[in-house]
C-alpha cells in the first residue's frame, strides 16, 4: 500500500511541477547558443524587487513571501497580479559597469535582491503600487546575458559550480562581464529536482 501512495505522489509531483511553471515567463531572444550555455537579449521589463539580508536561501525565502503578498493584494487598488517566472535572486552591491565580476559579491551573508518579473500587459502606471514600502517596483532596460541552465537543485555548491562553469566559457569568448552573477529559479518547491529549471545569469557587454 505504502508503495502505491509513494508512486501516487511521485506522479502528482512530475504532473503539477511543470503544470504549476506554466506561466508568462520574461521576455527574451537567443543570440547564441552553446549547449547548457546561451547568450540572451531580454526585453525592457519591470520588476517588484525586495532587499534581504542573510544567508542566501533564507533570503529567498523571505523576499519571496514579501513579493507573493504584494502580487496576491496587499497592494492599492487590492488587485492580484499574475504569478511569472522566474523569481530572481542578486547579490545587492553596486559594480562599476567596466569592472569583470572575478567572484560573488555578497557572499554567505550579505544583501540580497529578490525580483519578480511583473507580467507584459503592465506599464509602470498601471500597475497596482505596493502597500509595503520594503517591496518596489524598478523599471529595467533591454540586456544582454550569458546564462547557463541546469537541473536539480540549486543549493549553494551547485550555483557556485555553474557559475564558475558559466565564466570559463565567458573568458574564452572574451565576454565583458557587467554585473555579479543573478538565480534564476523556475519552480514551485515540491517539483522533483530533475524536473526543475534553474539557471545562473551574468549580464554583459553588448559588443
Amino acid at each position: 500500500m505504502w508503495v502505491v501512495i509513494a508512486a501516487i505522489l511521485v506522479a502528482g509531483a512530475v504532473a503539477w511541477g511543470p503544470i504549476m511553471s506554466d506561466v508568462e515567463q520574461a521576455t527574451y531572444r537567443v543570440v547564441e547558443s552553446h549547449g547548457a550555455i546561451e547568450i540572451r537579449e531580454y526585453a525592457p521589463m519591470i520588476v517588484a524587487q525586495t532587499e534581504v539580508s542573510g544567508e542566501r536561501e533564507e533570503a529567498i525565502r523571505q523576499g519571496f513571501r514579501r513579493i507573493a503578498d504584494y502580487i496576491f493584494g496587499n497592494n492599492a487598488p487590492q488587485h492580484s497580479v499574475a504569478m511569472t517566472a522566474p523569481v530572481i535572486q542578486q547579490p545587492a552591491e553596486k559594480i562599476a559597469m567596466t569592472a569583470p565580476v572575478l567572484q560573488q559579491g555578497a557572499g554567505q551573508e550579505g544583501l540580497w535582491k529578490v525580483r519578480f518579473v511583473m507580467p507584459a500587459s503592465y506599464q509602470m502606471e498601471t500597475l497596482p503600487r505596493p502597500n509595503n514600502h520594503a517591496v518596489t517596483l524598478q523599471e529595467i532596460p533591454q540586456q544582454r546575458f550569458a546564462v547557463i541552465r541546469f537541473s536539480g537543485l540549486a543549493n549553494d555548491e551547485t550555483l557556485s559550480e555553474q557559475t564558475e562553469i558559466l565564466r570559463g566559457f565567458m573568458a574564452e569568448k572574451q565576454l565583458q562581464p557587467l554585473s555579479p552573477p543573478l538565480y534564476a529559479f523556475f519552480n514551485p518547491p515540491w517539483t522533483l529536482p530533475p524536473l526543475r529549471r534553474n539557471e545562473v545569469m551574468i549580464e554583459i557587454a553588448n559588443h
